[in-house]
């Protein structure tokens, strides 16, 4: 059991998204249930080490959960717990906001680049995209 304090709920928050990769993950994820060799091409530059050790950290916080079968060669699949899900759409807002902002800021002479826009984390009919889109 632990003890511990936060100062604001969004302190916690940013705990357990902490790691360059933990959010793609999760917005990835989110999508559709993923394998570990999708994931990796989905992140090029994440090794194989510190993917293990997020997703384990995401499982452990109760973020996704790792489904294996019993297979051989082995089959492990990750999914998104309820959790996840609802942290996921606010990932996905905030990736929308980034995007935005990126736009405005190119607009005035920076050279921003995303890599993967919103759309292709996000189904068509999610009705925040929608919303921005008109």
């Amino acid at each position: 059991m632990k003890n511990i304090i936060y100062n604001l709920g969004i302190d916690l928050t940013l705990d357990i998204i902490e790691g360059k990769w933990k959010t793609s993950l999760i917005c990835w994820i989110g999508q559709k249930d993923r394998r570990n060799g999708e994931l990796l091409n989905l992140m090029p530059g994440v090794s194989q080490k510190v993917l293990t050790q997020q997703l384990r950290e995401l499982e452990s916080d109760g973020i996704i959960q790792r489904t294996s079968y019993g297979t051989v060669p082995p089959k492990v699949v990750y999914s998104l717990t309820d959790d996840g899900m609802e942290l996921r759409q606010m990932l996905v807002d905030l990736s929308i906001w980034g995007e935005k902002k990126a736009s405005h800021l190119n607009d005035n002479g920076d050279h921003i680049h995303i890599t993967h826009d919103s759309s292709e984390i996000i189904p068509e009919e999610n009705p925040t995209l929608k919303l921005l889109e008109q």
